[in-house]
């Protein structure tokens, strides 16, 4: 069974179980407002005793003090447990030192080591954003970062043990970009990741650049998406992207969050299904967006939006979805208090186990802070008993089991002022006893002619921009009610995975379910679903199995010429001109 995030190749294996996330007149270091409060704060700093979340950084982190813009949690080296990796990057309007890329080993009990020499050895830059995905489809997580001041993005690639090697020259196209995040996504269902990049220009702040969309070859080669896939135009200070399904139709549509505002605001693109992108002409205008993070907010199975420091005076927009993904209504007032304060990144963390998202915001010069959801994504802090009122300068935060007690963990990425000293905060609380929830699966048409692509939809009790704390998403499929069997899916882009069942023979039913678990042993079935499989079943050459050999049969049989399966009618192999006869014999 795969274990936290562990990646497998696609593969086949019996079960015993039956089928069942206002532009600045001129760019100053925050830092320099922050070194008073910071140096006044530094005795409230210790641990609060009683909290759910302990600070344990002092004795499961190493000692660093270096300016680190994000991170992202990810069984790196394939032994079942969640490490770090992070992208620091020095210099807040003008490039400072380069710097490196840290990497810590987690020893499976939530202790890390600092192995960055050995793992991404002579790497250095100034790293703005770090996330994980499987370019090349061989089992391991591979890594992009996102580098600012007119840098290519780097691309490093696993050798399955947890080793790097920077292939960013022959997988990559040459772009020089300012950017501050990367996400990979399969945008156009074919079972590879493509990336996403913020592009603001020469710098994180510049105004000339535009985001831009790479794919994927199949075997972890790049190109760059042409205008006609993603006709985007400048856009001003890109702060953040990520994917989601905001129309529930199982591709990735995505959002891009700008520091500007106005006509410079913020940007909703949705997929035609097909890796073609159009921009939602009427969205939220926002100001001064530092991340963005997609959640239902109130169950209703949409995705929604937070916008941290995206509001008015630097609070925060939260965005509910009208549940086509194309009108969004802010309801910021549903975020209780909602305080003009210098905030950076969010998540939705399910912290009590009562089964709603509730609210995690992290802060730069202030304590991070925790929201109670109601349930009906009404929103209020909760101030004691919960979170350390630790005063430091969290620029990113993350939640996922780092122990492997099956609770969600919070750690925190520090730069730009402070001590640069990132945090973990461990969760002591409630096991999670919620199922994962399974809220959408792909139907297969009746029919078709394999092989399919089934594509479900998975969320839990926290976010992030991998989806819920999984262990393992499973399709589970059996051919003419015969033995279960089961393939694992493969992570496709923030909560969607993918799976695939292989050719059956003509007029098989196939029924299926997917099969989700998470990270506390909860699992979930989703219901099931069937389809028959097309080709010849009674008359000869009647693939649709509508009763007639008609066009659309020979159209099929043209379309597979030279193949095999279902349209190859005399069983020699190959669908030839013998297949052809005996169709044309049965037409009409």
């Amino acid at each position: 069974m795969l274990k936290s995030h562990r990646l497998a190749k696609s593969s086949v294996v019996e079960l015993a179980n039956p089928v069942h996330r206002a532009a600045f007149g001129c760019i100053l270091p925050r830092s320099l407002t922050l070194l008073v409060a910071l140096a006044a704060a530094s005795a409230a700093t210790s641990t609060v005793s009683a909290q759910q979340f302990v600070d344990q950084t002092s004795t499961r982190f190493p000692v660093q003090a270096e300016y680190t813009n994000q991170c992202t949690l990810v069984d790196i080296d394939g032994d079942g447990d969640k490490d770090i990796a992070w992208a620091n990057g020095q210099g807040y309007s003008t490039l400072g030192v380069l710097l490196k890329p840290r990497i810590y080993i987690n020893n499976g009990t939530g202790t890390f080591a600092d192995e960055t020499d050995t793992r991404v050895a002579g790497i250095t830059g100034c790293f703005r954003g770090v996330e994980a995905g499987d370019v090349d489809r061989d089992g391991d997580w591979d890594l992009v970062l996102a580098q600012d001041y007119n840098r290519r993005p780097l691309l490093l690639i696993n050798n399955g043990a947890g080793v790097f090697a920077d292939q960013t020259t022959t997988r990559l196209p040459n772009v020089a970009m300012g950017s501050a995040r990367a996400q990979f996504g399969d945008i156009d269902n074919d079972g590879d990741l493509d990336i996403l990049v913020c592009n603001s220009g020469a710098s994180r702040f510049a105004t000339t650049g535009r985001p831009r969309l790479f794919v994927n070859n199949g075997a972890g080669v790049f190109a760059d998406a042409t205008l006609t896939q993603f006709p985007s135009t400048a856009l001003a200070e890109q702060m953040d992207c990520v994917f989601g399904d905001v129309d529930n139709d199982l591709d990735l549509d995505f959002h891009v969050g700008t520091r500007a505002s106005a006509t410079n605001s913020s940007q909703l693109w949705l997929n035609n299904g097909a890796g073609t992108f159009a921009k939602l002409a009427t969205f939220v205008t926002d100001a001064t967006a530092y991340s963005y993070d997609f959640g239902d907010i109130e169950g209703d199975g949409d995705l929604d939006l937070i916008g941290v420091n995206a509001g008015a005076t630097n609070t925060e927009l939260l965005l509910r979805n009208n549940g086509a993904g194309t009108s969004w209504t802010a309801v910021n007032s549903q975020i209780s208090p909602n305080p003009t304060v210098d905030d950076n990144d969010s998540r939705f963390i399910d912290f009590d186990n009562d089964g709603d998202f509730d609210l995690l915001i992290a802060a730069l010069g202030a304590a991070d802070r925790i929201y109670r959801n109601n349930g009906l994504g009404t929103f209020t802090q909760v101030t004691t008993g919960v979170l350390p009122a630790v005063i430091d300068s969290s620029l990113d935060v993350k939640v996922g089991d780092l122990t492997g007690d099956g609770k969600p963990d919070i750690v925190t990425a520090q730069g730009e002022s402070g001590a640069f000293q990132n945090r973990i905060y461990i969760n002591t609380g409630a096991a999670d006893t919620i199922k994962p929830n399974i809220k959408l699966v792909e139907q297969v048409p009746s029919r078709g002619v394999g092989p399919w692509a089934v594509r479900t939809e998975v969320f839990d009790g926290i976010t992030s921009d991998r989806g819920y704390d999984d262990d393992g998403v499973f399709l589970v499929y059996a051919v003419n009610g015969g033995k279960a069997q089961t393939i694992t899916m493969e992570w496709s882009g923030n909560n969607l995975w993918r799976g695939v069942i292989p050719v059956q023979p003509a007029c098989a039913t196939v029924t299926y379910l997917v099969r989700a678990l998470d990270v506390s042993g909860n699992s979930s079935d989703s219901p099931v679903l069937s389809f028959v499989v097309g080709g010849s079943c009674g008359i000869e050459g009647d693939f649709d199995g509508d009763g007639v050999v008609s066009g659309a049969d020979l159209a099929t049989l043209l379309n597979a010429w030279g193949t095999g399966g279902p349209t190859d009618i005399n069983g020699d192999g190959t669908t030839n001109a013998a297949d052809m006869a005996i169709l044309l014999n049965n037409f009409g």
